[in-house]
């Protein structure tokens, strides 16, 4: 039976290289999948997903206006794949749902959970209640806890406390932390884990 899968985590954890496996194992046993990573004004009839370990594909972009029931309609793909799944609204989700339900085609979601102010992301909030099966992925803070929020800095490692939710690329402006470190480093202003090339060190 078709399910509604939400692969959650935190920055660095392997969301992508997650989804991009699975998208790679449905096509060994000759199935085609749907692939769909977000951009706001999506302006590309295709867009790369890549992975931190260099494996990629190509998807289709969806934004805000996105209506996945129209994206999908004429084509019945084995699986449907969304990158950057806290970017969608609560009524893409709702669609993602009803494709699922009534086509029998399963949705694997993979995206964060939480922003950099450690508040849901719309579309991770909908999935959270939408989803059939919900999975952590887990990496670990610098500290050697599981990693459960992300802060964003600046170039020279300041916490940012303000901002836009979106900010597409950048990761090396993310730094995955444990509930503890992300507290300190929202008191303080400083990031423990930080490295300038955006490698996080255990000091």
């Amino acid at each position: 039976m078709a399910k509604l899968f939400y692969y959650y985590s935190t920055m660095n954890a392997g969301k992508s290289t997650s989804l991009l496996q699975a998208s790679y194992n449905y096509s060994e046993r000759g199935m085609k999948t749907a692939l769909f990573t977000y951009r706001p004004a999506p302006d590309a009839e295709l867009i790369e997903i890549s992975s931190r370990i260099g494996i990629r594909e190509m998807a289709r972009p969806f934004g805000p206006s996105t209506d996945f029931s129209v994206e999908l309609a004429g084509s019945t793909p084995h699986c449907v794949l969304v990158d950057e799944a806290q970017f969608l609204s609560s009524d893409q989700v709702r669609q993602l749902a009803t494709i699922v339900d009534e086509r029998g085609i399963p949705v694997m979601c993979y995206g964060l959970r939480t922003d950099f102010r450690g508040e849901l992301f719309s579309g991770s909030a909908a999935l959270l209640a939408w989803a059939d099966t919900l999975t952590e992925l887990k990496t670990i803070c610098h500290c050697g806890r599981k990693a459960t929020m992300v802060v964003r800095v600046g170039p020279d490692g300041s916490v940012e406390r303000e901002g836009g939710q979106v900010e597409i690329g950048g990761n090396d402006r993310y730094v995955a932390l444990c509930r503890k470190h992300f507290c300190r480093a929202h008191a303080t202003g400083v990031c423990g884990g930080w490295h300038p090339q955006g490698v996080q060190s255990a000091g």
